[in-house]
């Protein structure tokens, strides 16, 4: 099965080498892997193959990319109980747990959500690349709720073109420390590598980031804490935990973007993937997908409430 092209263009007002172009925009691949890729040829513009990782790439120009597809792997499926909020022939949606990693990483070899899977619906092997079988999105591991996976390659495509073109509703529930400077807002503030701490992302200039844009909505306010409702429209790596505290008002829990020592009782943060909102493959319309707070974050609101 030949791997779709993967399209990026020069967004900045300036030159840009190949290798730091592809550096930005594919997170999930190291810079000797990415040369790797150059190297065999998997990059082109215009039709012609790029060889050189210190090409220079003028705004505005588009590349393909494509990325080789790994042939084996070494994930087991584990059966581990999911609690499934729909499923049919193409895709499976599941309510995550705070706690559970979404595939196999550094550290995290065992009891993911994408070898729990592979148990319960061994088809999606090998479906969007073998690493990472079925999945279209992603949520960190202190992150619950909803999750979205495809059944088939073809429901992968439709469903990735959705989350890629932003036509993918995504709402969380966050609590967080203080409030924002007001009810609700929208936060416009690239994000990128944290150029002190790399293992982490942060506000940055646009130039030295991508664009991420939330929108978030006060529902409830208690006197040292607020209740969020925040959409995301980009897809960013961290990006609700890194736009609130940006805005001063960390997630509450958040020990890497807030405070190190968590001003209520919780071993997560309280960020939770409340709705998604997806057409899926055969179907005209759009379907909302709900996962409810977690009992352990309900309790947190019950407390603050009394």
């Amino acid at each position: 099965m030949s791997q779709e092209p993967i399209i990026i263009s020069n967004r900045s007002e300036t030159e840009l080498r190949l290798d730091k172009l592809l550096a930005q925009e594919l997170e999930d691949f190291s810079r000797s892997y990415i040369q790797k890729i150059i190297s065999a040829g998997g990059v082109s513009a215009d039709g012609y193959p790029l060889y050189k990782k210190a090409e220079l790439i003028s705004p505005g120009v588009e590349i393909e990319v494509i990325v080789p597809q790994v042939e084996d792997s070494d994930l087991q499926p584990e059966e581990i109980p999911l609690d499934i909020l729909y499923e049919n022939g193409d895709c499976i949606v599941i309510n995550k747990p705070a706690g559970m990693v979404v595939h196999p990483a550094l550290g995290h070899n065992t009891g993911t959500l994408v070898q729990a899977v592979l148990a319960y619906a061994p088809e999606i092997e090998g479906v969007g690349g073998v690493k990472r079988p079925g999945l279209v999105h992603r949520l960190d591991q202190n992150t619950s709720g909803v999750i979205l996976l495809a059944k088939n390659d073809r429901a992968h495509q439709h469903l990735q073109d959705q989350f890629r073109d932003r036509k993918v509703g995504k709402t969380y529930l966050a609590l967080v420390d203080g409030r924002p400077p007001s009810p609700k807002g929208r936060i416009e503030v690239a994000i990128g590598r944290d150029p002190k701490y790399r293992q982490r992302m942060a506000a940055v200039q646009d130039r030295e980031g991508k664009e991420a844009v939330s929108e978030f909505f006060t529902l409830e306010e208690f006197s040292k804490h607020t209740l969020l409702k925040v959409s995301i429209l980009t897809g960013r790596t961290h990006q609700i935990r890194v736009h609130l505290a940006f805005l001063g008002c960390p997630v509450t829990g958040d020990t890497v973007y807030g405070r190190k020592n968590p001003t209520l009782e919780l071993n997560r943060q309280f960020l939770h993937a409340h709705q998604l909102t997806i057409s899926l493959p055969g179907e005209d319309h759009k379907r909302t997908f709900e996962a409810p707070l977690p009992d352990k974050l309900e309790e947190v609101l019950g407390a603050l409430r009394h």
